[in-house]
Order: C-alpha cells, then sequence, then structure tokens
C-alpha cells in the first residue's frame, strides 16, 4: 500500500502536484490518482524515477511505497 502522505509530503517540498508528477512519469492524472489511492499498482521504473526526482533513500522508497498499514 502506498503511503500517500508521505508521497504528498515529498511533492510538496519540491513544489510537485500530482499532474507534474504524473506527467513526469508518463502516465496520465487519472492513472496517477489510481496508483495512489491503491487501485492500482506502482512499476519499478515508476518508482525509480519518483526516488530520483526526490533523492528518496532506502528507508523512505519502503515507506512509501511498501508500507503495510497506512493511516488515512
Amino acid at each position: 500500500m502506498i503511503n500517500r502522505k508521505l508521497l504528498k509530503s515529498k511533492q510538496s517540498l519540491y513544489g510537485d502536484t500530482d499532474a507534474r508528477l504524473a506527467a513526469f512519469l508518463g502516465i496520465t492524472p487519472q492513472t496517477f490518482s489510481l496508483k495512489v489511492n491503491n487501485k492500482a499498482e506502482f512499476t519499478v521504473g515508476e518508482i525509480k524515477k519518483i526516488r530520483g526526482r526526490y533523492h528518496l533513500t532506502d528507508e523512505e522508497v519502503t515507506a512509501i511505497f511498501f508500507s503495510e498499514k497506512v493511516s488515512c
């Protein structure tokens, strides 16, 4: 499950919107929405792109993309 709050905090830190991040990933805003709302999965390539864009550590990648329990 995606930790949406943590991803959103990274987006805010870098001044990114959902639409900008979706464009960077080469996906539609609708597809991005499905992914952050746990209705579809991010690909390995997308996770790598996000990691590079936000300079994420291994721990941050795990916390954002592989969280077992996420608060809403």
